[in-house]
């Protein structure tokens, strides 16, 4: 929440707390910190996450998404 709070309009910080929750099973917050992030720019998630960044290893890009579909994303 640290993070969100100096830039409550960057939506990346949103997606890492959606993963992170849903790998950790708290759902509802994961699928709330999604629905914020897609609030603060729509298709955000889908234009970030479908590429991986060249400095992400695969297998963190990997879990981040699994994260995320566990909080109810579907891309």
């Amino acid at each position: 929440m640290r993070g969100i709070r100096p830039n409550p309009d960057f939506p990346s910080t949103y997606r890492w707390l959606a993963a992170a929750l849903g790998q950790l099973g708290r759902t509802e917050e994961a699928r709330e910190a999604l629905d914020k992030a897609v609030a603060v720019v729509p298709g955000a998630l889908e234009t970030n996450d479908r590429g991986r960044v060249p400095w992400m290893r695969p297998e963190d890009h990997a879990h981040m998404l699994e994260g995320l579909r566990k909080a109810g994303w579907r891309g």
